[in-house]
């Protein structure tokens, strides 16, 4: 008999809805546990996330920066290009949308109602630096690991990326949905948790035409690029589209990417180069749902931003997507640090971002894997004929 596995998705919505159905009724004590383990869990992942962006980024960057080629360069500039465009986009977008469809300060009244009740006990444990020293210090290291011959150090701080993955996997992941229902449970005793999904719904629905409408603009610039029918080459796309709604990873969806743009015309040499590093490096359908809940729970909460302030965030975005750890919630656990340090976002407003994001997962990673096709027909225009000479 197989047994049921239910991912990640599934538990952050089971989490949610145990933690409002139980709210309505759970006693004060109960709340209380749950709260006593979020604050210990919420300071582990203070402690943990200048570890995960020296982890995930130093390796990263160095890795991108060896061997650079013409085609490595034009590739990874594209991709990022693509990123930051899909960020811009989505910020405009919520930035003219949102305000009329959220009530500004509802989430503020109910992360603050959230800290009525107070847990049994709490421990502090304090992180080795803050989150912009983390940054400075990987992108300091890992383009000088770039830079040097010898593998010494690059081996080691590739080693110490295993070691974060594996946390991530086997300690942060697995609990999320604990936290989450602890989350809910609370927002849900003190009365104000229905606000705050309606707006969840309201999110997730404009989220998904934006995601749309990046997908038709990338399309739109590689069908001007090679000459072709650009919602016919998207549509050639639609297998590898509806591969990565189901296995939520652009690694496993790789082969039906491969197989799709060999369909739109791109050789078999740039194919090969573009759809592996892209999968790795283009984050588009990521980076715009970030900003997009982001922004929504900034004007949920009536925290003050401006297009400068999210500009400087999605230009770092952009970077630090390309170090996410290819597992479900893997970009967003990746973000944590520039949500806090350039947005301010706290622990209760994180852990609303979990949910938000993860909700919408499968989307921004089909998003990401059909328009890696989208930079393969623009590398096989730009580089299609060096390619043959060679």
């Amino acid at each position: 008999m197989k047994t049921l596995k239910i991912g990640l998705l599934g538990k952050i919505l089971i989490a949610i809805a145990l933690g409002v159905g139980l709210g309505l009724v759970a006693p004060a004590w109960a709340v209380r546990i749950f709260l006593t383990f979020n604050g210990i869990f919420s300071q582990f992942l203070g402690f943990a996330i200048p570890l995960i962006i020296i982890g995930l980024v130093t390796p990263a960057i160095s890795d991108i920066g060896k061997s650079a080629g013409k085609m490595l360069l034009i590739t990874v500039a594209i991709a990022y290009g693509s990123t930051i465009c899909a960020g811009l986009i989505s910020y405009l977008t919520g930035a003219a949308l949102f305000p009329g469809m959220i009530s500004g300060g509802s989430g503020m009244d109910a992360i603050e109602g959230a800290q009525e009740l107070s847990p049994y006990f709490t421990v502090t444990i304090p992180p080795m630096m803050n989150v912009m020293t983390a940054l400075v210090l990987a992108f300091m290291l890992g383009l000088g690991l770039a830079a040097i011959e010898k593998t010494t150090l690059k081996d080691a701080f590739h080693d110490f990326e295993q070691v974060i993955i594996k946390t991530i996997k086997s300690a942060i992941i697995p609990l999320l949905p604990l936290y989450i229902f602890g989350i809910f449970l609370n927002m849900t005793y003190v009365g104000q948790v229905f606000s705050i999904l309606t707006v969840f719904i309201k999110i997730i629905g404009i989220i998904f035409l934006i995601h749309i409408g990046i997908l038709i603009i990338q399309f739109s610039i590689a069908g001007g690029f090679v000459k072709k029918n650009p919602f016919k080459l998207l549509w050639n796309m639609l297998p590898a589209y509806f591969t990565a709604l189901g296995t939520q990873s652009s690694a496993a969806t790789i082969p039906v990417t491969l197989q799709q743009s060999r369909k739109n015309g791109v050789s078999e040499d740039v194919a090969g180069f573009v759809i592996p590093l892209c999968s790795t490096i283009h984050m588009s359908g990521s980076t715009l749902k970030i900003v997009a809940c982001a922004l929504a729970l900034m004007i949920m909460q009536g925290m003050p931003y401006d297009f400068g302030m999210f500009a400087g965030f999605i230009l770092m975005l952009g970077i630090t997507m390309v170090a996410a750890p290819g597992v479900p919630g893997g970009a967003i656990m990746a973000s944590l640090g520039l949500l806090q340090s350039m947005l301010g976002f706290d622990q209760e407003a994180q852990a609303l971002m979990i949910a938000l994001y993860i909700a919408m997962d499968s989307f921004g990673t089909a998003c990401n894997v059909t328009g890696d096709g989208a930079i393969a027909l623009i590398m096989e225009r730009i580089m299609g004929n060096t390619t043959k000479k060679q």
